[in-house]
């Protein structure tokens, strides 16, 4: 049994906004119970009379589940709102899209800002680990509750990548098209080390207090800010870097406020930082963080990626970009070995664009273009 609220006041023409409350509990990858786990998620278009015409759009590390439309928090468009719509890449004319705010997240989701129904008070620090796995898994009750029986696609970049791998390894049978972009089957020693900067940046603010900042009316609003811009760097590649911005001054401050940040590209990535504090939770981004880094398809099977496909059913196209230097192309190479290794059903594609990882959150025409015939295709196969 559920319980399912939903935000009347529509912002977009085909949108709601629904929690789910589970009456049951959802165990965790780790052994733990979360007891009445809620899941927040957003619409798009009409599922079709058979249930055949779904597709699960999976965030990345910073989004939620308001892909497309206004934003209630930052008032800007959603992060894939040229991609989601009538007559666009996901044609919400043919298809039924949903898109969830991922367990451990901070916009309605269980997660460590959310009341522990047991004890009545924030989860904060008490908020239990969770994994790749575990998102899938609630995710999975939703489609279940939906009346769902197979999804026409599985489709997301980064963290929603991985999200990707994981629906169509341990769920081939429930997943038609699979599409992890700009994604790896484990991370690499360089972005678990990029997440731990950011990590001790959070909890080295005075204000985080061990993770209780809620309870005591407060926020590590400096550190989330840092974790943010060493992350955002990441995203980019050197040359958007230098194209956009170079060594350019926005101004010439005295030598005594030379700390303060004359450059262009210091003062963007300060903006970068002090916008995502107001929409996002320190403790989310702890262990949402750490979900990645923990995230490895092969430690079940000793580390062989290729035992992972065995007998896998889905149609899959992995994409990458030539400037990702987060998730390079020898990562997206990985996964096509392994599932070519299997005779599995895969397409690979490149794509050149010179923005880094943040390429598939952009405007890219080839891009758009490869996903729009690779559903148009499979639909009527």
């Amino acid at each position: 049994m559920v319980t399912n609220k939903t935000n009347s006041n529509n912002i977009y023409n085909f949108e709601h906004t629904p929690n789910l409350i589970f009456d049951t509990s959802l165990k965790l990858e780790n052994g733990s119970v979360l007891n009445k786990p809620t899941i927040a998620y957003q619409t798009y278009g009409e599922l079709n009379h058979n249930k055949s015409n779904a597709i699960l759009i999976c965030h990345a590390l910073t989004g939620d589940q308001y892909a497309a439309g206004t934003h209630p928090v930052t008032l800007k468009m959603g992060w894939w709102n040229d991609m989601i719509g009538r007559d666009k890449v996901f044609d919400t004319n043919s298809y039924f899209i949903i898109c969830t705010n991922v367990l451990g997240g901070c916009m309605g989701s269980t997660g460590p800002k959310s009341i522990n129904s047991d004890t009545n008070n924030y989860f904060g620090n008490d908020f239990p680990e969770i994994g790749i796995q575990d998102m899938v898994n609630l995710q999975k009750k939703l489609i279940d509750h939906l009346g769902i029986e197979k999804l026409l696609c599985v489709v997301g970049g980064s963290m929603g990548g991985m999200q990707v791998l994981e629906w169509a390894t341990k769920y081939s049978e429930r997943v038609k098209l699979a599409i992890p972009i700009a994604t790896s089957y484990r991370h690499t020693a360089q972005n678990i080390a990029f997440h731990e900067v950011g990590r001790q940046a959070i909890k080295n603010d005075t204000n985080w207090l061990n993770g209780d900042y809620i309870k005591n009316n407060t926020s590590p609003e400096k550190g989330l800010a840092a974790a943010r811009m060493v992350a955002h760097i990441t995203y980019m590649s050197e040359k958007s870097l230098s194209k956009k911005f170079g060594r350019n001054k926005k101004n010439l401050n005295p030598l005594s406020k030379i700390f303060e940040g004359s450059f262009e590209v210091e003062n963007y990535l300060q903006y970068q930082g002090s916008s995502f504090v107001s929409r996002f939770d320190a403790n989310s981004y702890l262990h949402l963080t750490r979900s990645m880094d923990r995230f490895d398809l092969s430690e079940k099977f000793n580390g062989n990626l290729e035992k992972v496909f065995k007998s896998n059913t889905c149609k899959w196209l992995i994409i990458s970009f030539n400037s990702d230097w987060l998730f390079p192309t020898s990562e997206s190479k990985r996964l096509v070995n392994a599932l070519n290794a299997n005779a599995c059903n895969v397409s690979f594609v490149e794509i050149e664009s010179d923005r880094g990882h943040d390429s598939f959150l952009l405007q890219i025409p080839r891009l758009y273009n490869i996903l729009r015939g690779f559903l148009i295709g499979a639909k009527f196969k």
